[in-house]
């Protein structure tokens, strides 16, 4: 064991108590009232804001089909330019917003440093890189009853890029707003397993307007698929907020394991299991996040490798 495994979330703490108490913490108004509460305001304009970026790729044809309109496929897909810029005007957005009005400069300056946070032990990496990969297929092999086929050389080719890809899409679109901005907030008031609780069904909810949309199958999915998405995003935040508390709260380490995930699915998951369909695949994701969650709340004890720092005043949260 590393330093970087016992260190208290110390990285990842809000702006001390200057930035909760000091001149502008009783200030009246909008911006009095997200300085009194970050997290509250944080949760309401990651969702709202996404949600209004993305009501026209609802409406239209790659949605409800209300507005008579397409959006342009990139790289095969309207939802880069539909979805995208929703998703940047929630989670990070929000996140850079209410940090900078109720932590200042300084809180800002710690947020945008867990971004760079890169230096951790290797074997975080093969968690993240090898350790998801090897999940999904033990997964895909054991739903789709052992049939299991080699990928083409062209999906091998392509994983690798478009993980750099969703890097810098979902990655740092939603990442920085729930991980670095929520979690460590959360955590210490609530605890890591408490905290997590509350983070996942959030996460979840921001998602399920695009189940109005291709994005979410829309409208040949079954009513099925986003309550099988809420279970993985319930479960599987429980492995992120282990692997952000281990990792010393390091943010590319949370978005490589986010990305692990979509990437593989988008990627390798039909190349390598044909007979799973969509409504196969998101109740074998969520079923595989729920056994590792429950392993790790035993093994931690439901800490989820949470080290208790100084609690929040009531009105830094």
């Amino acid at each position: 064991m590393t330093v970087i495994d016992t260190l208290p979330n110390g990285p990842g703490r809000p702006a001390g108590p200057e930035a909760a108490n000091g001149p502008g913490a009783r200030a009246t108004g909008p911006l009095g009232l997200v300085r009194r509460h970050p997290l509250l305001s944080f949760f309401v304009l990651a969702n709202a804001m996404s949600w209004l970026a993305w009501l026209p790729y609802i409406l239209s044809l790659n949605g409800l089909g209300v507005w008579d309109f397409r959006f342009p496929d990139v790289m095969g897909s309207g939802q880069i330019a539909g979805v995208l810029p929703g998703a940047y005007l929630g989670p990070i957005a929000s996140a850079f917003f209410v940090t900078l009005v109720a932590d200042g400069r300084e809180g800002l300056r710690r947020w945008v440093g867990r971004l760079w946070r890169w230096r951790v032990r290797p074997r975080w990496y093969a968690v993240t890189l090898l350790g998801v990969p090897a999940a999904m297929i033990l997964t895909g092999f054991v739903f789709s009853g052992g049939e299991i086929q080699a990928p083409s050389l062209m999906a091998l080719g392509l994983y690798l890029p478009l993980l750099l890809a969703q890097m810098v899409t979902t990655g740092l679109a939603e990442e920085p707003g729930w991980r670095d901005f929520a979690l460590p907030r959360l955590q210490r008031r609530l605890g890591g397993l408490r905290a997590a609780m509350v983070l996942g069904p959030v996460w979840a909810l921001w998602h399920m307007p695009l189940f109005l949309s291709d994005w979410g199958g829309y409208p040949d999915a079954h009513w099925t698929h986003p309550v099988a998405f809420t279970v993985f995003c319930v479960s599987f935040n429980v492995v992120m907020s282990w692997v952000f508390n281990r990792t010393g709260e390091s943010l590319p380490l949370s978005m490589l394991m986010h990305v692990s995930v979509n990437n593989f699915a988008s990627v390798l998951w039909i190349e390598m299991f044909p007979s799973m369909g969509a409504d196969v695949a998101m109740p074998a994701m969520a079923a595989a996040s729920v056994v590792a969650a429950a392993v790790l709340l035993v093994r931690t004890r439901g800490t989820l490798g949470y080290v208790p720092a100084t609690p929040l005043p009531r009105d830094a949260a």
